[in-house]
Parts: C-alpha cells; sequence; structure tokens
C-alpha cells in the first residue's frame, strides 16, 4: 500500500473555514474526528495512531490565539514558538498579531502539512518543526515567547510538557498556556490572566462551549 502525502491527504479531508472563536484566521478543519482518524489509519494500513489533532481548533488554541490578536503588544517583534501546535492556529495568530518569527511545533508529518497549508491560507510565513522538543529531558527552546494550546489531556503528556516549560519559564521566555479545564492543568505556577466561553464541536467534547483559561507560568509548575 502506498502512503498518501501529507499534502494531498490534508487537502482532501478538509476544508477551509474560520474557527468560532477566531473568526479573523481560516484553517483546514475537518467535520468528524473518528470518520477522519479511521480514514488516515486505513490509508496508511496501521491501527492505533494517535488522533488526527490537527484538523480541529481546540479550545486551548482558540483561547490563546484570541488573546495573542486582542494583546498584539505581547507578541509584536517577538520571536514564537508554539508547542504542540496542531493545526497551526496559535502560530498563525501571533503573526497575525506582529510577531517577528514564529516556530508551530509538531511531531505528526501530517500535522506539518496541515500547518504548512493554514500559514499559506492566512498570508503568513513561519516555520514547522517536527522535532519531539520531549525526547531529550533537558532540551529547551530559544524563543521570546512559548505557547501551549490544551496540552494537559492526560497524565503521561503533563508529565512531560511540565519541565519543559518550566525550563522555558527558568530561561526566560514567557510562557502562556490555554487550557479549557483538563484534569491533568498543574495546580500551581499559574497566573490567570483571560477567561473564555470558546464555541467547541459537541461530538468531540459533549457540549457547546468550553470555559477556557489563558494562564501565563509564574513558576514551577506541578
Amino acid at each position: 500500500m502506498t502512503a498518501p502525502a501529507p499534502d494531498a491527504f490534508v487537502r482532501a479531508t478538509t476544508r477551509l473555514d474560520a474557527p468560532p472563536f477566531v473568526p479573523e484566521i481560516r484553517l483546514r478543519l475537518a467535520e468528524d474526528i473518528v470518520a477522519l482518524w479511521e480514514k488516515l489509519e486505513a490509508d496508511l494500513g496501521v491501527s492505533g495512531l494517535a488522533p488526527p489533532f490537527w484538523a480541529f481548533a481546540w479550545a486551548g488554541g482558540q483561547a490563546l490565539a484570541r488573546y495573542l490578536l486582542d494583546h498584539p503588544d505581547l507578541v509584536a517583534g517577538r520571536s514564537v514558538f508554539d508547542f504542540a501546535s496542531g493545526s497551526g492556529l496559535v502560530a498563525v495568530a501571533a503573526m497575525r498579531a506582529g510577531a517577528a518569527s514564529a516556530v508551530a511545533n509538531e511531531i505528526d508529518r501530517f500535522a506539518g502539512a496541515a500547518i504548512a497549508l493554514n500559514a499559506e491560507a492566512n498570508g503568513v510565513h513561519l516555520t514547522a518543526s517536527l522535532d519531539d522538543v520531549l525526547a531529550d529531558a533537558g532540551a529547551t527552546v530559544d524563543a521570546d515567547l512559548v505557547l501551549a494550546g490544551d496540552v494537559f489531556y492526560d497524565r503521561d503528556m503533563a508529565e512531560r510538557v511540565r519541565p519543559f516549560l518550566n525550563r522555558a519559564h527558568t530561561r526566560g521566555a514567557t510562557v502562556l498556556v490555554g487550557d479549557p479545564g483538563r484534569h491533568y492543568l498543574p495546580r500551581a505556577g499559574l497566573e490567570r490572566l483571560a477567561d473564555y466561553e470558546v464555541p467547541v464541536p459537541v461530538d468531540l467534547e459533549g457540549m457547546r462551549t468550553r470555559a477556557t483559561t489563558v494562564w501565563r507560568v509564574t513558576g514551577d509548575l506541578r
């Protein structure tokens, strides 16, 4: 079986649409995550793949993108690292808000293709990186602003992400997290910046909106 080219697969299985909470931005989005997930596994001839996070505008990312667009002074002229970028929404918003540069980081090559297509659709230039920045226990990134949308969705991910964000904060970066009340969000080391009610797909979240908060890392996440 010939594996689908990521660029062609993303184009064929999504359509350009505006996330409801960030209508200024257009993304290649899918309507049904389960159907897309099944098609990806079938086309690749494998099972047990991670969900195609890149095809949806998750609440944490929408909240972060909204915050950046509404507070361009935070990002203007600065370098940005968008961790677990998914569709690239937050990195695109950062560039639209005046960032000097943005890296949209993912480990999924289909996400990398989606990020490139979404950057093109919004007329911005950014770098799609497929480096696994969590693979090295001591790794950090050289950016003024580190962004993480909806990354505390399970225990294993949270335990790997916390040290990475702690290191970025210790190095001097401004670190922002967008989170819709996920169970593994750290209970210490965060300052609340903004609260939103973000529209979300009912079939993904079981509700029409999620109360979502933008946090700034102020100390040791734990």
